[in-house]
């Protein structure tokens, strides 16, 4: 029988989702702990991949478990779980749905703020900067859903079948007091680093340093105008995942309003 499972995790401390040789990730975990109070092995697949230090506010994997559960895994798996991974829900599903070849659509939210505040460090990007342009970084956010092909905003594009993206929706908040933001974007795919390559573009932007011509061009010529890093993992969050047959809300909460905070849109 095929259960998906609805979850969300803190990626500080792991190298990202994908289980990898001689690091430390969320599939490994997970798999182990599963494995054990199962007592039998069990594999498990993701609806994506999230990059080393990213999180999840919403997730889903799917598991194949034969055995019948007659016992609280919900409960059990949550208790054996470390504290940076919970478990929301476990659905029985019909035939064998796919987590991530399934998936319709897939959001994602990236907070930044420009002043050192030691409580954010673990859920933001900081950044110190003064006096971003914000009108000229909602210009090129607007831009993103009118283009169809992001091999400029990718690390690899040439290990992918194509680099076309459905970009659905892109927007940009600021609070009220303009020293945090948060940049949201929802597509049928993502590619390597593309989320974090946009937001450094966006960040150069809003500090004068890459016109609108210029970010433009990189949807128009398919190659970056002017080089630039990745933003920093930390801030990205994977906040939701559609499928046609599935459509849960996110459980947490802060990924909208965190502490609080209205997010206005500019």
């Amino acid at each position: 029988m095929r259960y998906f499972f609805h979850i969300a995790y803190q990626g500080q401390y792991f190298s990202g989702w994908q289980k990898q040789p001689g690091v430390k990730s969320v599939q490994e975990v997970i798999e182990q702990t599963l494995s054990k109070i199962l007592k039998s092995p069990t594999a498990i697949n993701g609806c994506g991949r999230t990059d080393a230090h990213v999180h999840a506010s919403q997730f889903f994997f799917h598991a194949d478990i034969e055995k019948e559960i007659d016992f609280d895994l919900l409960f059990i798996l949550n208790k054996a779980l470390p504290y940076n991974i919970a478990v929301f829900d476990i659905i029985k599903m019909e035939g064998k749905p796919h987590a991530r070849f399934d998936a319709v659509q897939r959001k994602y939210d990236y907070f930044v703020h420009t002043y050192k505040d030691p409580f954010l460090s673990t859920q933001s990007s900081f950044y110190l900067l003064n006096h971003l342009d914000f009108d000229k970084m909602k210009a090129v956010v607007k831009l993103l859903p009118q283009y169809k092909d992001y091999r400029a905003f990718c690390t690899h594009p040439d290990k992918y079948e194509h680099t076309l993206c459905n970009v659905m929706e892109a927007d940009l908040f600021v609070n009220a007091k303009g020293d945090r933001l948060r940049f949201h974007i929802a597509s049928n795919r993502f590619l390597g680093k593309m989320i974090r390559l946009i937001m450094g573009k966006i960040l150069m932007v809003g500090k004068g340093e890459l016109s609108f011509e210029e970010f433009e061009s990189e949807l128009i010529t398919l190659k970056p105008s002017k080089l630039s890093l990745p933003a920093h993992p930390t801030g990205l969050y994977l906040s939701k995942v559609t499928y046609p047959y599935l459509n849960l809300e996110p459980r947490p909460e802060f990924i909208h309003s965190t502490q609080g905070i209205e997010w206005i849109s500019i």
